[in-house]
């Protein structure tokens, strides 16, 4: 038997949450706070470990298979490709960095840090299940499973509106999750009928027939429920309200990690379970996308609240992803997996700098702020890197990965690329007035008491801010894992690049070309 790496990275951090919440509560208040960092830390190391042990150029890795439920041939099966270890260590990087950035929070909640820091880790351990899951089933329980840390992060930690925040969130994800339990039972149907019984193995059923209209209704029922989770414009209205409600830990965990559930679903079940329906609704999704982008970009803007204009900001740049996921092509394709990781870095900077900002000062509100540059300069150099990171600045992790999504988007439509590219314009807007009004100007009443950010607060955002300026400079690390996943992809899928426009046409253009 081989060494259970996967299992030992994904079940650690659950059994690290439940040794916190079973800290006595006479005990020192740091002690449940040093046991989740500690297990956050041990995690990471755990899965930079597997990181350099992955090969680059074989496909899933690291497999287990056990079964599980007999009757329903449901299997507990892990494995790990290129794009489930950027996501898995994107994970395993935020959440450590959340659990400082949020060291007294827990204190101000209605129940004990104990549970916040617990609810922390049991989150994070059923994100890596998520990204690790080759069994269908599997991954509907633990997709589902995500639901109930987060809920209670929110209803038990959150702001006045907490309670009405967190019962939208859970009923919009209820929602689309019992619309994915529809296609998973269809697939449960489907796959009965085969030679070899019912089975929910990726492996089994991405060489399986469907038919084409079972195909389109199955990729339906999961598209749904992605679109709900990344989230896309009409199922979105959940996102904004519960990142104002949540702390800001609990909206980074939220948005960083939970939402590219929903992208990472896209990429290995529509696509690799419903390639013929995926290219059915290729022209659908990419419109919606678009629409999305702008939407966003447009809404973020008309914010007066700080957490729901980087809310917006979300939605839109998760478009983004999915845009790029659908064109597919290979810089696509590429583009949106790296951004998936850049856009996880870059809203954490985001959410931490401004949810110490409005912890010291007591309001989320723009219009409470000005001048903050001259009583916090850390603070306000912090957020416009944060902020140009978002914008996608060249130079900076977003950018590689925002310009490969416009680059395939080009080859699929121009069109397409030009609509898109108003994003970033868009982007660049309320990036820069949300700065301009906080950060510069006279200092606005109350914010000349605001003390700029302490050592712990910007150890914390060290790492991130640091891999922002590294990946936007050398992102090869991460090319190198995506890549040969992206191949597998679009070779499952039964895509590829188009070719160059050479020969006759250039001829034509050029008849000494020829010669």
């Amino acid at each position: 038997m081989s060494f259970p790496w996967l299992s030992i990275l994904f079940l650690f951090p659950i059994a690290a949450s439940i040794v916190v919440a079973l800290v006595p509560r006479s005990s020192a208040l740091a002690l449940p706070k040093l046991i989740a960092f500690g297990a956050s830390l041990a995690t990471l190391v755990f899965s930079a470990v597997i990181a350099l042990k992955y090969d680059t150029a074989k496909g899933m890795q690291f497999t287990e298979n056990h079964e599980w439920i007999k009757l329903f041939g449901a299997h507990y099966s892990l494995g790990l490709n290129g794009i489930g270890l950027t996501l898995v260590l994107l994970t395993t990087i935020v959440v450590p960095v959340v659990i400082l950035a949020s060291w007294n929070d827990g204190d101000e909640g209605r129940w004990s840090p104990h549970a916040f820091f617990a609810w922390m880790l049991f989150l994070e351990g059923l994100a890596l299940g998520v990204f690790l899951a080759t069994d269908v089933f599997l991954f509907y329980v633990l997709f589902e499973a995500t639901l109930i840390p987060l809920y209670f992060l929110i209803g038990g930690y959150g702001g006045p509106d907490r309670a009405r925040a967190a019962v939208k969130f859970l009923l919009y994800n209820l929602g689309g999750g019992l619309i994915m339990l529809a296609a998973v039972i269809g697939l449960y149907v489907v796959s009965a009928k085969s030679p070899g019984g019912p089975t929910y193995l990726l492996s089994d059923l991405q060489h399986m027939h469907l038919g084409t209209a079972t195909g389109r209704w199955l990729f339906l029922g999961f598209f749904i429920a992605f679109a709900v989770k990344v989230p896309m414009f009409p199922v979105h209205t959940w996102l904004p309200g519960a990142a104002e409600q949540g702390t800001p830990g609990t909206s980074v965990l939220m948005v960083s990690i939970l939402d590219k559930i929903g992208t990472f679903g896209m990429i290995r079940f529509c696509l690799g379970l419903f390639p013929e329906a995926s290219h059915w609704a290729t022209p659908v999704v990419v419109v919606l996308a678009i629409f999305t982008i702008l939407y966003g970009g447009l809404m973020a803007i008309a914010q007066d609240s700080i957490p729901r204009l980087i809310a917006y900001t979300s939605v839109s740049h998760f478009s983004f992803i999915v845009l790029g996921i659908f064109v597919m092509n290979s810089q696509g394709q590429t583009g949106a997996n790296l951004y998936m990781f850049n856009h996880g870095l870059s809203t954490a900077a985001l959410f931490l700098v401004t949810g110490f900002l409005i912890k010291r000062r007591g309001s989320p509100l723009i219009s409470s702020y000005g001048g903050v540059e001259k009583v916090a300069p850390v603070l306000a150099g912090l957020l416009l890197i944060s902020g140009l990171s978002s914008l996608s600045l060249p130079g900076l992790s977003s950018f590689v990965s925002e310009f490969l999504v416009l680059v395939g988007s080009f080859v699929y439509s121009p069109w397409a690329a030009a609509f898109a590219v108003l994003g970033i314009v868009l982007a660049a807007l309320y990036i820069l007035l949300m700065y301009q009004r906080t950060m510069t100007g006279p200092t606005a009443e109350g914010v000349g008491d605001i003390k700029d950010l302490n050592a712990r607060e910007i150890t914390a955002l060290a790492p991130v801010l640091l891999l922002i300026v590294v990946l936007g400079f050398f992102p090869k690390p991460l090319l190198s894992i995506i890549n040969p996943a992206v191949h597998d992809t679009l070779a499952q899928v039964g895509s590829s690049d188009p070719a160059p426009k050479v020969g006759a046409d250039s001829a034509a253009s050029n008849p000494e070309a020829g010669q």
